[in-house]
C-alpha cells in the first residue's frame, strides 16, 4: 500500500508544479498513468519511456530542454543515480522490486507490504488524481489488475464495457471493451518516439472511451486507425507461434518487425497458462525477451537463469522482461529449461 499521506503529498506536489515533466513507461499502465496526471494538471509535459534498461544521464537532455520545477517518474522500474544526482524536486511512482536512491522522493506500494502489493500505477495515479475511472481501469487492465473499488464507480459510469460476469483481469483484457481499449493503446505506443508522442498528444484531447471504441470522433478516430495498422502485424506474428507438448513456448522474431513480444506473451499466456512462454524479439545482437507464466515464479527463474549470461532482466513474479546476447540465448534457454 501507499500511505494516505504521501498520495497527498503527491497529488499536492502535482497540483502545484507550474512545470511538471513527467516521464511515463510505454504500456497501458504507463501510458494512463501520465493521461490522469494530465488531467489534473493540464500543464504536464509527457515524455515516453522507450528504452531498455534504466532512465539514465541521457534523458537529462529533455530536463535541460524543459526546465521542469518538478519531474516525475511513472512505472519506470530503474533509474539511475546519475540522473538523479542531476535534477531537482523528483517524485518517483513505481510497483517493481523497490529500489534505494537519492535526491528524490519515492513512492512504492511493495515497501509497506513487504512485496504483496504491486498494483499498477494507474491505480495509484487514480488515488492521487481522481481521474478518469476509464483510464484508470484500461491502465489496470492491461497490467493484468482488476481494482474491486475503482470498478464499481467504473461500471457505473461506462456500463457495459466489461460485462458484470467477467472477474479476472486476464478476462477483462481479452474478453471485453474495455480490454480492447487497453490493447489500442499498448498498439499505439509502438513506432517512433515523435509518432508515439503525436499519438499522446491526441490521447490527452479523448474525453470518453467510446470515441476509441466507436470511432465516434476524429480523434478517436485517429487513434483507432493506428491500432489497426499495428495489429495487423500483431496478427500475422501470433499465428505464427507453433505449440508443441514442450512445457516452454518459445517464438523468436527479427528486429525487421516492430516491437510485440510483451504483448505476444500475454496473450499465448491467457491461452496456454500451464506453460513458460518466451517470446524473443532478435536486434543488433542481443535477444529481447518477454516471460510470462502463471504455474512458474518467472522471476525467481530468471535470476537464476542469468548466472554467467551476458544479459539483464527483471519484472514481477510471473512477468519480466530480459535482453541477452544472441550468442549466449541457447544457454540462458536451457538455464530456464532445467528449472521447469
Amino acid at each position: 500500500m501507499i500511505p494516505d499521506s504521501e498520495i497527498k503529498e503527491l497529488r499536492e506536489a502535482l497540483v502545484n508544479s507550474t512545470r511538471p515533466l513527467v516521464f511515463f513507461d510505454d504500456d497501458p499502465d504507463g501510458l494512463c498513468s501520465f493521461l490522469q496526471f494530465y488531467k489534473l494538471n493540464p500543464e504536464c509535459h509527457g515524455v515516453v519511456f522507450k528504452k531498455a534498461g534504466s532512465l539514465d544521464a541521457e534523458f537529462l537532455r529533455k530536463v535541460g530542454e524543459y526546465h521542469p520545477d518538478a519531474i516525475f517518474i511513472l512505472d519506470i522500474a530503474n533509474v539511475d543515480q546519475e540522473f538523479l544526482d542531476k535534477v531537482k524536486n523528483a517524485y518517483w511512482l513505481d510497483h517493481h522490486s523497490p529500489s534505494e536512491r537519492k535526491n528524490v522522493k519515492y513512492y512504492n506500494p511493495m515497501i509497506k507490504s513487504k512485496g504483496k502489493d504491486n498494483k499498477p500505477i494507474s491505480y495509484w495515479a487514480y488515488k492521487i488524481t481522481g481521474e478518469s475511472s476509464w483510464l484508470a481501469m484500461t491502465g489496470c487492465v492491461g497490467d493484468w489488475f482488476l481494482p474491486p473499488d475503482i470498478r464499481k464507480k467504473f461500471d457505473e459510469e461506462y456500463p457495459g464495457l466489461i460485462d458484470k460476469k467477467i472477474k479476472k483481469p486476464e478476462d477483462a483484457l481479452f474478453k471485453s471493451k474495455i480490454g480492447t481499449l487497453s490493447r489500442a493503446l499498448s498498439f499505439i505506443l509502438k513506432g517512433k518516439t515523435k509518432e508515439v508522442m503525436d499519438c499522446v498528444k491526441v490521447l490527452t484531447r479523448i474525453q470518453h472511451p467510446n470515441d476509441i471504441l466507436e470511432q465516434s470522433t476524429s480523434r478517436g478516430k485517429f487513434i483507432w486507425k493506428k491500432y489497426l495498422k499495428t495489429n495487423s502485424i500483431y496478427n500475422l506474428l501470433i499465428k505464427s507461434v507453433k505449440v508443441t507438448k514442450d512445457k516452454i513456448i518459445l517464438f523468436k522474431y527479427s528486429s525487421d518487425k516492430t516491437s510485440l513480444t510483451s504483448e505476444m506473451s500475454n496473450e499465448l499466456l491467457f491461452r496456454y497458462p500451464k506453460k513458460f512462454i518466451i517470446i524473443a524479439r532478435e536486434k543488433n545482437g542481443e535477444m529481447k525477451c518477454s516471460l510470462r507464466s502463471s504455474k512458474y515464479k518467472v522471476r525467481i527463474i530468471l535470476k537464476k537463469a542469468l548466472q554467467g549470461i551476458d544479459g539483464y532482466g527483471g519484472g514481477h513474479l510471473h512477468a519480466c522482461g530480459a535482453a541477452v546476447k544472441a550468442t549466449d540465448f541457447d544457454r540462458f534457454l536451457e538455464n530456464i529449461r532445467q528449472q521447469l
